[in-house]
């Protein structure tokens, strides 16, 4: 039995400052991430090297080509300070390449390529397909009240699932939102849309671990 999930539609957290939360700025789709935080009260950063982790309350790592930047990641520093900090319980919302970043394992990925080992999952980069074949579909999302509109491009697919991870969201049977203590990873691209709900669920748990 997993713990219910912060940040359901009708939950309320209040928080007496906003919260500091940084967007991974190597490579990607990050500014768009910057913009929905913004837009929901937190108070985002771009994050480039170790000093920009100091003082937040959480990190959204985005999509992007996840090669790229794992190689940034160690080139730049953050790599080993972020290791330590998600096992201290910093909290991390992966979606596409930042899924592929935090997964446990990684099919396809170059031998030189580092994940971070953060949730139970077995993951094939672009598992749906190449830029051609990206698609979009609604998707009930526990949490939310009604159908999350979801954008794959180049999506990782999610090829095993341990049962310490608490799945949120499937998408042809395929686990494409999950959980995992102070890790939330989605498939897709939630930034790409006007829907700032997994985001907002995403500041709810990072304010309940904060408490």
């Amino acid at each position: 039995m997993h713990d219910p999930l912060p940040g359901t539609v009708d939950g309320t957290v209040r928080q007496s400052a906003p919260l500091r939360i940084g967007v991974l700025a190597l490579q990607g789709a990050f500014a768009a991430h910057v913009d929905t935080l913004t837009r929901l009260g937190a108070t985002a950063s771009e994050v480039r090297t170790p000093p920009d982790l100091s003082g937040l309350d959480g990190l959204v790592m985005p999509g992007g080509e996840s090669t790229t930047m794992s190689k940034l990641l160690s080139s730049s520093g953050l790599f080993d300070d972020l290791k330590g900090m998600i096992s201290d319980g910093f909290p991390v919302f992966g979606t596409c390449a930042g899924m592929i970043l935090l997964a446990t394992e990684v099919l396809d990925g170059r031998p030189d390529q580092r994940s971070f080992g953060a949730i139970d999952i077995t993951v094939r980069r672009n598992g749906y397909g190449r830029q051609v074949d990206s698609f979009e579909s609604d998707l009930d999302v526990i949490g939310l009240d009604s159908p999350f509109h979801a954008v794959f491009i180049r999506a990782p697919l999610v090829t095993a699932c341990c049962d310490r991870v608490q799945v949120l969201a499937t998408y042809d049977d395929h686990v494409v939102v999950a959980r995992q203590g102070n890790i939330i990873v989605a498939a897709f691209h939630p930034e790409l849309t006007d829907d700032g709900r997994l985001h907002a669920q995403f500041l709810q748990a990072v304010a309940v671990g904060s408490q």
